[in-house]
């Protein structure tokens, strides 16, 4: 990179300037990233950076903007974007939709991961679905159902309709039946540590050469006879155990779960897993994108494996690179934790990262879509703290 020491310099005042005099040395080494550094050079120039940050953070506001018209063209002006960028195959309406746990309040990481979906839906029409997942009756605490209610109208503005998994069951089991009778499921009883071994060893577990006639008998046995643990229904992946990705070699589809359910009592005893309701809904909505984290990446994998059975397309999709704040427990469960324990007074705390909380403090949801559309889709990760992340959204306030 030529003329190193003055872009650092440049971009640090820019920085600066942007920040009441005072640049962040992250800051800087992102705006070189535009100009082309490369990840594994960044321990070579740390030093100069901090040096010229401490430089620049020393000089007042007005001799930091005298020198940074000097060095102006020294910076990337990243081109500016009104709005969200086009999605592909859009122009006759969207289909999208937000699948929470009911395990403990929504917090921001919710809305950042989300919101992109609501305002597709609001730029292009069509439908938004919120379906609560609510198929591990241990997760389920039972007043979340309301709350994610409350939360998703102020957030998003336009649910078409709310769903409860547990409320799908039926539709579940007929699709799971008929993956059975196509040949692409089938019921195993090895142990937990057994099929592991089998796989860390690519061989094919015993289960996997089933008869037909067998699968369907083993399947009836999980409603009324097989214990937790003794049985679980899987996909049988065209590769098997040769697939190169782990995570796809027969993964699960369902299971016993005898915990007894918040709303449907013990009406049910076999749930789908994840990957097998979020198919299946999908299908039956009508889906037609899909954004979501990059750690569902393999998640997508193994629906779009359920789609094929069933001759469907599988829905454009985009995974979004992450939000990582150094300073805030973004943990339903640690949040519920803390609430019961006493270190906070319920889900307004004002301390709390919730959605509660932030409508509480009179946030307007503008903000969160003027950031979200500034932000667009992005498959880069960004660690920020939250200082940091809310001077940002103040400045979309003002």
């Amino acid at each position: 990179m030529k003329n190193l020491d003055k872009k650092i310099r440049a971009y640090a005042l820019k920085n600066a300037i942007a920040y009441e005099g005072k640049a962040r040395q992250g800051a800087v080494i992102s705006g070189l990233f535009a100009e082309g550094l490369k990840k594994e050079d960044v321990k070579k120039i740390i030093k100069d950076v901090s040096k010229i940050v401490n430089e620049v953070n020393k000089l007042s506001l007005e001799e930091q903007e005298k020198e940074f018209e000097k060095l102006k063209k020294e910076t990337h002006e990243r081109e500016h974007r009104e709005g969200l960028e086009e999605l592909p195959n859009a122009n006759k309406g969207v289909v999208m939709r937000f699948r929470p746990s009911p395990s403990g309040p929504l917090h921001i990481g919710h809305i950042i991961s989300n919101i992109v979906n609501s305002l597709y839906v609001k730029k292009y029409g069509g439908k938004f679905y919120v379906i609560i997942d609510d198929t591990n009756p241990e997760n389920v605490l039972k007043d979340s159902y309301k709350k994610i209610k409350e939360d998703c109208d102020w957030v998003f503005g336009n649910v078409t309709k709310y769903l409860n998994s547990s409320d799908r069951m039926v539709l579940y089991y007929r699709y799971a039946e008929d993956l059975i009778n196509k040949k692409f499921a089938y019921v195993c009883t090895c142990s937990a540590e057994r099929f592991r071994k089998f796989s860390e060893f690519q061989e094919d577990c015993p289960c996997r050469n089933n008869e037909l006639k067998e699968n369907i008998y083993r399947w009836k046995k999980m409603f009324d006879e097989y214990k937790e643990g003794e049985a679980v229904l899987r996909f049988k992946t065209q590769e098997g155990m040769k697939h190169p990705n782990p995570a796809m070699r027969d993964f699960p589809l369902a299971r016993i779960n005898l915990t007894e359910h918040p709303l449907q009592k013990k009406k049910y005893r076999v749930w789908p897993l994840m990957n097998l309701a979020v198919a299946v809904d999908d299908i039956e909505l009508k889906t037609t994108h899909i954004i979501r984290g990059k750690d569902h990446r393999d998640n997508a994998e193994r629906q779009k494996m359920i789609f094929e059975v069933f001759g469907k397309k599988y829905p454009w999709s985009f995974f979004m690179g992450r939000i990582k704040f150094k300073d805030l427990v973004l943990s339903k469960r640690k949040i519920t934790q803390a609430i019961e324990s006493g270190e906070f007074s319920g889900v307004e705390d004002e301390r709390l990262p919730t959605i509660a909380s932030l409508r509480k403090r009179k946030y307007n949801m503008k903000v969160f879509e003027r950031f979200a559309e500034q932000r667009g889709l992005t498959e880069v990760d960004k660690v920020v703290d939250s200082k940091e992340f809310f001077l940002i959204l103040d400045s979309f306030n003002k």
